[in-house]
């Protein structure tokens, strides 16, 4: 998932966020409503907002989803710009964009 950090929010790009489907995996939505349950902004047309407070939280619950088994990499990992600097406790689930 593509990120970005602007005054110490992290803000997922609205096309990289998990989709809810009424009627989905039931892992799918769990790894939707657990993400935007510690969001601070999660609008549908908008970049998701989280706030340092909760990166900790954040970083523990992809770790979660990610080693279930049942999502891809591109979709617990967070992709930080090549310029920006990874926040430690945010280390272990994350990378930077490919060019």
């Amino acid at each position: 998932m593509r990120v970005k950090i602007v005054e110490q929010v992290i803000y997922i790009n609205k096309d990289d966020v998990p989709q809810y489907k009424k009627g989905g995996s039931v892992v799918r939505n769990s790894y939707f409503w657990a993400l935007r349950s510690i969001a601070c902004q999660a609008r549908r047309d908008r970049d998701w907002e989280y706030e340092s407070e909760v990166w900790f939280a954040l970083e523990r619950m992809l770790i979660s989803f990610a080693e279930s088994g049942y999502l891809s990499t591109s979709e617990t990992i967070l992709e930080f710009p090549t310029d920006a600097e990874i926040p430690p406790v945010l280390r272990n689930i994350s990378t930077w964009q490919e060019i």
